[in-house]
């Protein structure tokens, strides 16, 4: 078994599920065994084109090198690439860039890749794969290279510089069942009232749209994944090859995130803390993707449902709650670190209304600080919940106010982001908090 690291670019359509498609069909000839993160680089080459996207991974093999390229070059045709001129757009580029420590000329294939040295792209996510790794033409480590090269052009692909401000995650609900009753499958055409409803998220300041198939609401009936992903999946693919904001699917079955990883999403969103599908953990970390472990207790018994107000929860016992939620999250962030889940890519959500009582709910937003204190970036959904319409006599439509109090309590007590269905309302409660609790 040969080790080996290849390069990936795309810089057509769906970039992000480009490059993911690509890493899926070299199975099983070839083994992945580390992906770096995706880098956005602008065009090389020849400029009058868009920007790429670039990754590294580390690999396994038994193919002999020339076998292994012609494999790469099927892979390429199978996913579209088409012939073009010299430095041109390509919807999937893959590189052999070393194949264990051999030095080849071969008619149509040089290892090391004679041009990685002078290329960023390329070094830049090789670099946070292998530093140490010696290029055995030049004598020089990769970080070594990279430092000489300089990293100009390549920046990181939708990665959040936490603490700088609040970020805002825009709830998109493909369902016919959502509490608030945003459910977008109740309209004529699920797809553009989806796309729609995105688009104007993003614009009023959205950074994040998180989407759903599956209602969460106590009391709802759970979705088969096959039913789940016809939702979801169109509404992925179309707005990976659109939007700029990040990608959010909020489910928690393994096969599920892998589908819609592979169109194009970029984060998983597991409201049971990577608790339900025993799969999802080594999901994640085969491909290198984040995820939000939400703490949840729920338990349908302990379901209490008004028609005005809502389901909320009774009779949850705790018997030290900001104990007992920050040892759970920490359970869920073992059961991700285990599978190989980089710490970076953990954030923590205390589940807000998941088997809590409206007491409950309100302690744990008054005291975030302390799930904060975790060490992990901490997402906030409080957005309409049922909390706020026990506590202010008020049906979902109606708690836009209870929603920005929580909010504000959140970003004071330490949240990253607010989850939200009031984008534009919430963005500018967000950001006119920030100038006041963010100001260093």
């Amino acid at each position: 078994m040969s080790r080996m690291y290849l390069s990936l670019g795309s810089n057509l359509g769906s970039r992000l599920s480009n490059l993911r498609r690509a890493l899926h069909a070299l199975a099983p000839q070839v083994r992945l065994t580390r992906l770096s993160g995706v880098y956005e680089t602008d065009p090389w080459g020849y400029l009058e084109q868009p920007a790429f996207l670039n990754m590294a991974a580390a690999a396994e093999t038994d193919l002999p090198p020339l076998d292994l390229l012609a494999h790469l070059k099927q892979v390429e045709r199978s996913l579209g690439r088409e012939p073009t001129f010299r430095y041109g757009p390509r919807s999937i580029d893959l590189d052999i860039l070393f194949y264990d420590d051999a030095v080849l000329d071969l008619p149509g294939l040089q290892i090391p890749h004679p041009q990685l040295a002078g290329r960023p792209f390329v070094l830049v996510p090789l670099a946070e794969l292998a530093p140490a790794l010696v290029h055995p033409g030049l004598g020089l480590s990769v970080s070594t290279l990279l430092e000489r090269s300089g990293a100009q052009g390549v920046r990181p692909y939708k990665r959040l510089e936490f603490g700088r401000r609040t970020y805002v995650m825009g709830i998109l609900n493909l369902t016919p069942d959502s509490f608030s009753g945003d459910g977008l499958l109740a309209q004529p055409d699920p797809l553009e009232a989806a796309l729609a409803q995105a688009r104007r998220f993003v614009e009023a300041g959205a950074d994040i749209l998180d989407i759903g198939g599956e209602s969460t609401r106590p009391g709802s009936q759970p979705v088969e994944a096959g039913e789940e992903l016809g939702r979801i999946l169109p509404v992925v693919r179309a707005l990976a090859a659109e939007s700029r904001a990040i990608l959010s699917v909020d489910t928690y079955k393994a096969r599920v995130a892998e589908e819609a990883l592979l169109a194009g999403a970029d984060w998983v969103n597991d409201v049971w803390g990577l608790r339900a599908d025993p799969a999802m953990p080594a999901t994640l970390a085969r491909w290198n993707a984040p995820v939000i472990l939400m703490h949840n207790r729920s338990k349908p018994a302990n379901a209490e449902v008004r028609e005005r107000l809502g389901g909320r929860y009774v009779g949850m016992q705790y018997a030290d709650l900001l104990g007992e939620v920050k040892a759970e999250l920490l359970e869920s962030v073992q059961l991700a670190r285990s599978a190989g889940v980089a710490d970076g890519n953990i954030l923590l959500d205390p589940g807000i209304g998941f088997g809590k009582t409206v007491e409950q709910n309100l302690e744990l937003i008054n005291r975030l600080g302390e799930i904060r204190a975790l060490g992990y970036p901490v997402l906030l959904g409080a957005s309409r919940k049922s909390f706020i319409g026990y506590t202010l006599d008020l049906p979902p439509g109606e708690r836009l106010e209870g929603s920005a109090a929580a909010a504000v309590v959140g970003i004071v007590r330490g949240a990253d982001i607010i989850r939200v269905h009031d984008v534009e309302f919430m963005a500018r409660v967000a950001r006119m908090t920030d100038a006041m609790v963010r100001r260093g």
